[in-house]
């Protein structure tokens, strides 16, 4: 007997058929009110040494069709260590997934989840450092809290650094780099955190949207809004988040904006910036070269090599954070993007890109920006 559910925090997965455990067929739901889908999450039990073979069936419909091109999926037994499924298989039409149980029940996903649980957590753990101020902005569409983390002491003279994450909800790499951040940042043995927050108050969005994580959504809320796309006009009927987020860096004022992604496609990590802007200055292409520079020396995962095609000035999309914050504070802006599948530069056949690695260059960002802040 073999039972497969998604009734969880961010499952999801419809189940066509499970009666042979090598033919097991699935398919991925669609966000709601929307046609985007590609994050998955969902429970297997059966008999361990149970040999499976599964396959998502309408993965050649998907927002990023590209994106099941060499990529692994990623599965655990104790929902702590997640690693990769070496039999998975893309033949242009359907995602297989072959392998062989060890227990009786086993998870797989897209990328290794970051739960609403651990979210919470992450709030908690951070308001206990004195020098960190939890603030609920507001509420999303499906009550949950739109939640900021504000670190440093008040003082005009300080730079604002803004960081946001998951405003795509199935990017749950971006909030394990969060994570990995903040643990640098709250660290009090560590002297870069100590000298950059001499320099600055950081306010930091670990999670964008709540209600599409949990949901199990891959790109928008609970109304089926890509956030990315609502910074040039937010309200409070279809994109609150952006809204109540916003209208706090209306109030406080924005000199470094960092937006943590995932990218379906590109096994690399790297920066988009705000060149498309008709602001964009001579002076934020210094401050973005610097910010490059500091990146490459700190962290062997970053590369500059390979990213999106950059905008004539002028064509930016306005609707996109990064483009309308860096035009409406005249600041740096960034997006970053990690892989869901590995780093091409430095593979791990075992975990390829994973959440743990997220951390990691989540604690290395920290140089960069310091770098910047100095000069600004």
């Amino acid at each position: 007997m073999i039972k497969i559910s998604d009734k969880f925090d961010s499952g999801n997965i419809s189940v066509l058929a499970a009666s042979d455990p090598m033919d097991i067929r699935l398919e991925i739901k669609k966000d709601r009110n929307s046609d985007f889908f590609q994050w998955f999450h969902f429970q297997v039990q059966a008999k361990s040494f149970q040999e499976l073979k599964m396959k998502i069936t309408n993965v050649s419909k998907s927002a990023y069709v590209p994106g099941w091109e060499d990529y692994k999926v990623v599965a655990s037994y104790d929902r702590k260590e997640w690693f990769r499924i070496p039999g998975t298989t893309f033949n242009g039409s359907e995602l297989t997934i072959e392998h062989t149980m060890e227990h009786d029940s086993m998870f797989f996903a897209y990328f290794a989840p970051y739960s609403f649980e651990r979210h919470l957590d992450l709030l908690s753990t951070s308001q206990m450092d004195k020098r960190c101020e939890l603030i609920q902005l507001g509420e999303t569409l499906d009550g949950r809290d739109i939640s900021l983390l504000k670190i440093g002491e008040d003082d005009p003279s300080k730079k604002k650094v803004w960081m946001i994450a998951r405003q795509h909800p199935g990017e749950s790499m971006a909030e394990w780099f969060v994570e990995g951040f903040l643990e640098r940042l709250l660290d009090g043995n560590e002297s870069l955190a100590l000298k950059a927050l001499e320099h600055a108050v950081f306010y930091i969005v670990p999670n964008m949207n709540p209600d599409g994580a949990f949901r199990g959504h891959l790109r928008t809320n609970a109304n089926g809004a890509n956030l990315n796309r609502e910074w040039q006009t937010p309200t409070l009927e279809n994109s609150p988040e952006v809204f109540h987020v916003r209208a706090k860096m209306d109030e406080v004022g924005v000199d470094i904006f960092l937006d943590i992604h995932g990218d379906e496609n590109l096994p690399y990590n790297f920066l988009a910036g705000s060149e498309g802007n008709l602001s964009y200055t001579d002076e934020i292409k210094r401050l973005e070269d610097m910010f490059k520079e500091s990146f490459l020396e700190t962290s062997p995962d970053f590369q500059t090599e390979f990213g999106y095609d950059i905008d004539e000035k002028g064509e930016g999309n306005m609707t996109v954070a990064c483009n309308a914050i860096g035009d409406r504070f005249n600041c740096l802006s960034y997006t970053l993007e990690m892989p869901f599948k590995d780093n091409a530069n430095l593979p791990n056949v075992k975990y390829g890109w994973s959440d743990q690695r997220s951390k990691v260059l989540g604690r290395d960002i920290l140089n960069p920006i310091f770098t910047v802040l100095k000069n600004l």
